[in-house]
């Protein structure tokens, strides 16, 4: 472990997931505020990523800041920012059959794209709490008839006080159910979403370092990104959770404290 720990005064760049790293159920993790002040104390750039494609950054913004985390928005990249770039990328000016909220829907529109019912280049799939069947038919209907099916993330649950909700993944594997196609998912565990990410704040692999707090997602992706990754034991909390994958992260911390100088 203490051969890693040593490529991390080299890391320049940041990013971090944010549920279960800087914040749990909106309320900030001790050493979060701090780490944040830090970084930009000392002028290091960063992102905050979150898969979730519900909120705008300007939303998760005033979020983290109830919490006591001052980021400002354009530290924030979500899964609807990353889906956007590279819709953009693949076909700039294209028009986008969105089943979502105002997270991918602002996401899209900043992006030159058309929201359209009408023969869609594509059909993006995002976060949202109220689906309808209705809407779900139409998606189905026009990936049939040759829309491309993007989705912004692969979750197939998400977190309430009550319990699990069916997320964004679920209602992936429902439309690929009745269509026999897969979407193309941009959010993590797509290093994509790290490399879009990197793009923003001019980073590279080499020098950036990725916090996340789960190995399916956040240090496999940061493995593939070819980062330095650091997970943090206060999303999932047992080492027994590790062994069951056949990688490793590069560090291992109790929380995100530890990365205070």
């Amino acid at each position: 472990m203490s051969e890693m720990q040593q490529d991390r005064p080299s890391i320049e760049c940041w990013l971090t997931d944010m549920d279960g790293v800087l914040v749990h159920e909106n309320r900030a993790i001790p050493g979060a505020a701090e780490l944040i002040a830090q970084w930009t104390a000392n002028e290091q750039p960063y992102l905050v990523l979150t898969n979730n494609s519900i909120f705008t950054a300007r939303d998760l913004s005033a979020r983290l800041a109830a919490s006591g985390i001052k980021v400002p928005e354009e530290r924030i990249w979500t899964s609807a920012l990353a889906t956007a770039a590279f819709l953009k990328q693949q076909k700039p000016g294209g028009s986008a059959f969105v089943l979502g909220e105002a997270g991918i829907l602002t996401a899209l529109h900043d992006a030159g794209y058309v929201m359209t019912e009408t023969n869609p280049d594509f059909v993006v799939v995002g976060e949202t709490r109220n689906y309808s069947f209705d809407a779900i038919t139409k998606a189905i209907r026009l990936i049939n008839k040759g829309a491309r099916f993007i989705s912004t993330n692969p979750d197939a649950t998400g977190p309430s006080p009550d319990g699990v909700l069916p997320a964004t993944g679920a209602i992936n594997a429902l439309i690929t159910k009745a269509t026999g196609m897969e979407p193309y998912v941009v959010g993590k565990p797509n290093p994509m979403m790290f490399r879009s990410a990197m793009n923003k704040i001019g980073a590279h692999s080499h020098n950036t370092g990725m916090i996340g707090d789960r190995m399916d997602t956040d240090i496999v992706a940061g493995i593939e990104a070819g980062l330095h990754t650091v997970l943090v034991m206060t999303g999932i909390s047992d080492r027994a959770e590790i062994e069951k994958f056949p990688f490793r992260p590069n560090e291992v911390l109790g929380s995100v404290a530890e990365l205070l100088d």
